[in-house]
């Protein structure tokens, strides 16, 4: 006779309402993550018996970090420039305060006039306050990274975050930089037309200096053509960017409100630039006319465009210093208006420019 396996019974349940009784002497061992019951009989493979929660270590606070990485930059900028700033606050303190708060005034119309010259740049509308606190963050971060470098990175982070593509927001930024190169270098060229004797230009570059800089300039554009002849992967990126830039110019200057934000702000920003340090030259008593010192601004500027510095510190004021020298200006005040006017335009703005970015940063707007 064949013996019929029974199946085993049940494991008894308690009665409702009972409760579970701990025996004495026994201690409780916590249950590792993930218990799984040893299979057995009547028991499936598998069955979580307890699940325990584990402390999962936290993140890196990484926007956290970077909301504070501009003030420690401002720091250590400001240690290394102690001197300086020193020195350009003793001039302010003799200053005439009404020429220092138009100087303020033109500065804070600088970001406006940025704000301008972005959206002129792009078809997509951009958020307007924003824009213009952005423009104010952004000029602290170009005061903190090497030339350019800061204010591009943070506008085209703005505009990413706006949901513009990457390919247009790059063309975006190419096309505020030509303009506002363009501008700049219009304005020079009308200024020396109208005033030729505004600069004595032998004293901003020697005549022994202009070969050796045509020639580095030659080597530059040679060897830029030669890479790009040569490397075919390089051709490729510059031609695909060059048909998206040349789209998103035509697509702005189709529309006569972006074109006129453009080429409006483009003018505009170096014309208060200049209008700053015109009226710290006022409140210091330079002895040099408005527009002579005007063209000195923007020789100086135009000269030291290339120079990879943060945010120009140090080749501006030289350059600055040379300019209104050549213009007419005594050298000891020359050097006392440069300083003061890179206190108003440059360090003042820093550290609330710095609290701007991180906490736009924080906002994610950034």
């Amino acid at each position: 006779m064949t013996r019929t396996e029974q199946p085993p019974s049940p494991s008894p349940q308690p009665l409702v309402g009972a409760a579970w009784r701990t025996s004495s002497g026994v201690t409780a061992e916590p249950l590792p993550l993930n218990l799984l019951d040893p299979p057995g009989p009547g028991r499936p493979r598998g069955r979580v018996l307890a699940r325990i929660p584990v402390r999962v270590p936290a993140r890196l606070p990484v926007r956290q970090v970077l909301c504070l990485l501009p003030l420690a930059l401002v720091a250590v900028v400001a240690v290394r420039h102690r001197a300086v700033l020193a020195e350009g606050f003793g001039h302010l303190a003799s200053a005439k305060w009404p020429w220092l708060l138009a100087a303020a005034g033109a500065t804070c119309l600088t970001w406006v006039a940025a704000a301008f010259t972005r959206q002129g740049a792009l078809v997509p509308r951009l958020p307007a306050r924003r824009l213009v606190a952005v423009q104010f963050a952004a000029g602290a971060a170009n005061h903190l990274l090497p030339t350019g470098l800061g204010a591009s990175a943070v506008n085209l982070r703005f505009m990413t975050v706006c949901g513009v593509p990457p390919a247009r927001s790059a063309a975006a930024l190419a096309l505020y930089l030509l303009a506002e190169s363009v501008a700049r270098v219009a304005l020079l060229a009308a200024l020396l037309i109208a005033f030729p004797d505004a600069l004595r230009l032998g004293g901003l570059l020697p005549d022994a200096a202009v070969g050796p800089l045509l020639l580095a300039a030659g080597a530059v554009v040679c060897a830029a053509v030669a890479v790009l002849l040569l490397v075919r992967r390089v051709r490729t990126v510059v031609s695909g960017f060059l048909r998206t830039a040349l789209g998103e110019a035509r697509s702005v200057h189709a529309r006569p409100a972006r074109a006129l934000a453009l080429w409006g702000g483009a003018f505009a920003f170096p014309v208060c630039q200049a209008a700053g340090l015109v009226a710290v030259g006022r409140a210091l008593d330079l002895p040099v006319p408005a527009l002579h010192m005007a063209v000195a601004y923007l020789a100086a500027t135009v000269a030291v465009a290339l120079v990879p510095v943060p945010g120009g510190i140090g080749s501006v004021e030289a350059a600055l210093i040379v300019a209104l020298v050549a213009a007419g200006g005594p050298a000891a005040v020359a050097t006392a208006v440069v300083l003061a006017y890179r206190i108003v335009t440059v360090w003042l703005p820093l550290l609330p420019g710095a609290l701007t970015l991180g906490a736009l940063v924080r906002l994610k707007v950034i």
